[in-house]
């Protein structure tokens, strides 16, 4: 029985036709694993999929796309997704939306985050450990994550930047023991009460989840 093309796939020939319908499910099967397979959505993949050959390309009808990269584990990685809806960040007490609204964006082992958080009576952020509000238990990074947000500024500011957190599961310090703080710290101005200052802190950046 001849083989033909790259992937060289068995095909039957006329002298081969006593045992054809053998052949043909060769074909099949040889033709299966390069096919791209459709299934319903990630829990479906896994389902009819464990098993499958490394190299497997599985898509959903969103256009999700894996391709499994083991031939003994469920293992895949993501080829392409539709970008996930945005998230709202749960502010602390006595905090409110700024002109833009707290949101978080879980995507492709990282976490995006936009947004503006002022106190709900107007005056200045606290200089060091000023708990903002928190993220939700899936996008609590595995150790403290940290970027650069900016703040408005009034006064005699020195930088304009502060520093924002998230705190990991066994970060030590945690602020009334919640995991995925979302914290300020900033060198601008003063304490409560203060003339100088942030009145508003600006969180948006990224970080890695792992």
């Amino acid at each position: 029985m001849a083989t033909i093309g790259y992937a060289g796939l068995p095909v039957p020939g006329g002298g081969d036709s006593p045992t054809t319908p053998g052949h043909l499910a060769d074909l099949a099967a040889a033709i299966d694993p390069r096919l791209w397979q459709h299934v319903t959505n990630e829990a479906d993949r896994n389902t009819r999929l464990a098993g499958a050959p490394a190299r497997t390309v599985a898509v959903t009808p969103n256009g999700t796309t894996w391709i499994k990269t083991s031939n003994t584990t469920n293992t895949w990685i993501t080829l392409w997704e539709p970008l996930p809806a945005w998230q709202p960040v749960t502010l602390a007490s006595g905090y409110v939306a700024g002109e833009t609204t707290p949101q978080l964006r879980i995507w492709q082992g990282r976490v995006w985050t936009r947004g503006r958080i002022a106190r709900a009576d107007g005056t200045l952020l606290p200089v060091a450990g000023g708990r903002l509000g928190s993220v939700p238990t899936a996008a609590i990074p595995k150790q403290l994550a940290m970027w650069a947000g900016g703040g408005s500024l009034t006064g005699d500011p020195m930088t304009g930047v502060g520093r924002v957190e998230v705190f990991s599961p066994d970060q030590d310090g945690n602020i009334n023991g919640n995991r995925g703080s979302l914290v300020w710290h900033s060198q601008d101005g003063m304490q409560d009460g203060g003339t100088a200052g942030v009145f508003w802190a600006d969180i948006s950046g990224f970080y890695w989840l792992d």
